[in-house]
């Protein structure tokens, strides 16, 4: 037996090389060992540690194994809220981007009359944002983003990843918050799926996936065995650094000090956090001057991205002086010295084996091109839409031609369009059915319109189903329970024919259908009963009325104040409704000529529906304002923060103008948010809305 002070000596000289070999290999790509090398140092550092059981230390590479399985992941407070960032996703948004912070800093003096931003730029890996918690140079405790004010705690987890120190190199502040992306490289998520597959368990989507699948496991033990990796690329708290260390400007206005850096940088900074021996991306990390250097990072970037080691979905900018950063601030939870520059959509080839049409609520006929599998922006897609008749002949678009499909983000899949060097043969050209494919009805495309329809109606069971789910919505009726597959029994038997005979269901039919037991039946109909007085404005909208969106329903609902005056009206005097055009108009009047809409309506009514008047506004300090929602507020849904705007006489649209007044913008805000920050336009907060609501 090895005597105690050589086994320390041998424990510490053998736990710096094997966390020298984890940062060549977790964090560089760069092994500088053989794998058998690595597996015998490990193999001997855990033979003294359990002949020495006391020189064990919470930070030995032996310890990140994993502990035993949790119950479930408690919630962590950020101390310091982690951020979103806007996004950009062509030249005039970096343009836009450039120049408004060019403007800021030049009013405020930091920058001269010709001078250009200078800009830290940093590659968007696709991971999970995490953040670590050190204490005296020692991990603590690490947490997921959650909604940016508070995460899971995965601590356990956390530790088992390589490239993460359990403790600090050198000088430690007294607390240091860490943030930055677990991730997983592609070769290691395809040798996971390989083991995944083998053992007949699930494989993984995509690599991000498998990153965040792994580090929301119960067992430690199961993401010990997953090959994940880490970098930092921000920091949240930092308090108690060394004396004598310069001081800066931290990402939320605070002094703290960093040491030795050569200016008071972002850039400084992430080298100070890499000193202390935390995973930092210097390979890719760059440093821009003006928007012509933001855009040249981009494109060598969107060049080199397909040869990465790991997935990209874009690159990030950032103010790089720390005292820039703090003049320019914040808008709602995005910085406004930082910006998020998406790639284009992804793409990917593959064949066009089919095309059928589809038959929608409004019976409108939508062309579906049926694909060989495809994996393509993170998913297997086998359908893509073709949009319309029009478009596929555009696009010159054949069955048997090799496609390219395109999906972004949660974007439906389109065909871009052929590959024409690929077409074999003189293939047919798609020609539009003449009858509907579900009720054989006559399909028409009226004229100067772009869409084909059925003309069946209600007659047609596709377009009643589809009608029944848009009335059973949670911004129309708001039935829980009546889905698409209990509203596609219902119909097929004949049981549902209009919106009327959903309020004639009882609990003893709807127990006897397939997957519906007792008690969901008996919820069901409760939240039918419950539907019985909706308000006028929900009950419009549940009709619906071609271009009739719920805050049309609304406001026509308050103008005329009950359904028998608005199925009176003819087109003149719906015009009168504020924001109320020919088209939208025209729509209604038309809908209730239709005799069979009106018997609906009172079918309704015979069955104890009895919709109840809207509340008329107030004038108020909003009357007048337009506002947008974007994105997901803390504590209000859309819907609660549409009806406080409306109750204090404000107006709710979907996009944003010059005439939009205030733009309420939450987490994972998108392409609204920037639109608002071009035009000028005040952006708040759920707690800026509250304030202006004197909540």
């Amino acid at each position: 037996m090895a005597g105690r002070e050589q086994a320390a000596q041998r424990v510490a000289a053998l736990r710096h090389e094997i966390e020298q070999h984890n940062v060549r290999y977790y964090v560089y790509d760069e092994p500088s060992i053989p794998d058998a090398e690595y597996d015998r140092l490990m193999g001997e550092l855990t033979a003294l540690e359990t002949e020495h059981p006391e020189l064990v230390t919470p930070d030995s590479p032996t310890q990140r194994v994993g502990a035993a399985p949790l119950a479930e992941f408690g919630s962590v407070q950020h101390a310091v809220p982690m951020l979103s960032l806007g996004n950009g996703f062509d030249d005039e948004d970096v343009l836009a981007f450039d120049k408004r912070v060019g403007d800021t800093l030049r009013g405020a003096g930091l920058l001269g009359p010709a001078e250009a931003a200078r800009y830290f730029c940093e590659l968007k890996l696709d991971g999970l944002a995490i953040t670590l918690r050190y204490e005296d140079g020692e991990l603590v405790q690490a947490a997921t983003r959650g909604d940016g004010q508070t995460g899971e705690d995965v601590t356990a987890n956390i530790r088992t990843i390589k490239a993460i120190p359990l403790r600090l190199k050198g000088p430690a502040p007294e607390v240091l918050e860490v943030r930055g992306e677990v991730l997983m490289n592609r070769s290691d998520f395809e040798r996971l799926n390989q083991k995944q597959a083998a053992r007949d368990e699930k494989v993984f989507v995509n690599p991000r996936n498998a990153a965040a699948g792994s580090l929301r496991q119960l067992d430690p033990r199961v993401t010990a065995q997953r090959p994940l990796r880490f970098f930092a690329y921000s920091w949240g708290e930092v308090r108690g650094l060394p004396a004598g260390t310069p001081v800066v400007f931290d990402e939320t206005g605070g002094a703290v000090r960093a040491s030795s850096l050569p200016r008071d940088t972002h850039g400084g900074m992430l080298q100070w956090l890499a000193g202390l021996g935390l995973p930092v991306n210097v390979r890719f990390n760059h440093e821009a001057i003006g928007a012509e250097g933001l855009l040249a990072f981009y494109r060598r970037i969107g060049a080199e991205r397909s040869g990465l080691p790991y997935d990209i979905d874009g690159v990030v900018y950032k103010v790089d002086a720390l005292a820039a950063q703090r003049v320019l601030g914040f808008v709602a939870r995005a910085p406004r010295w930082a910006l998020a520059h998406k790639f284009p959509a992804e793409e990917a080839v593959t064949d066009l084996l089919g095309i059928e049409v589809q038959v929608g609520r409004t019976g409108a006929i939508t062309p579906v091109a049926r694909l060989k599998p495809v994996f393509v922006g993170g998913v297997t897609v086998t359908n893509a839409t073709l949009h319309n008749e029009d478009e596929i002949r555009r696009k010159d678009v054949r069955v048997g031609d090799v496609v390219v499909v395109r999906r972004a983000g949660d974007v439906i899949p389109e065909v871009v369009g052929p590959v024409l060097e690929r077409r074999a043969a003189d293939f047919p050209l798609f020609v539009m059915p003449t009858e509907c494919p579900v009720c054989g009805s006559a399909i028409e495309r009226p004229e100067g319109e772009t869409i084909a329809r059925c003309t069946g109606g209600l007659f047609c069971p596709a377009q009643r189903k589809q009608t029944l789910l848009h009335a059973a919505g949670r911004k129309a009726l708001d039935i829980e329970g009546l889905g698409e597959k209990l509203i596609d029994q219902l119909v097929d038997q004949g049981r549902l024919k209009t919106l009327a005979d959903v309020f004639t269901l009882d609990a003893f039919e709807l127990a006897a259908l397939e997957r519906m037991g007792k008690k969901s039946a008996e919820n069901l109909v409760a939240a039918i009963e419950q539907a019985r007085r909706p308000s006028l404005g929900r009950l419009l909208f549940a009709l619906g009325i071609r271009h009739v969106g719920e805050t049309t329903a609304r406001d026509v609902a308050r103008h005329f104040g009950n359904i028998e005056a608005i199925m009176q009206a003819d087109e003149a005097a719906l015009l009168e409704v504020p924001d109320v055009g020919p088209v939208v108009a025209g729509s209604i009047h038309r809908f209730f000529l239709e005799a069979h809409n009106r018997d609906v309506v009172h079918q309704l009514q015979q069955r104890g529906v009895q919709p109840q008047a809207e509340a008329q506004t107030q004038d108020g300090n909003l009357t007048g304002k337009t506002f947008v929602l974007t994105g997901t507020m803390p504590t209000w849904s859309r819907d609660e923060a549409t009806r406080y705007i409306l109750a204090a006489g404000g107006k709710v649209s979907g996009s944003v103008s010059k005439k939009t007044a205030y733009v309420v913008a939450g987490e994972e805000a998108g392409s609204k948010l920037v639109k608002a920050q071009e035009l000028g336009v005040t952006i708040l907060d759920e707690d800026g809305l509250k304030a202006l609501l004197g909540q």
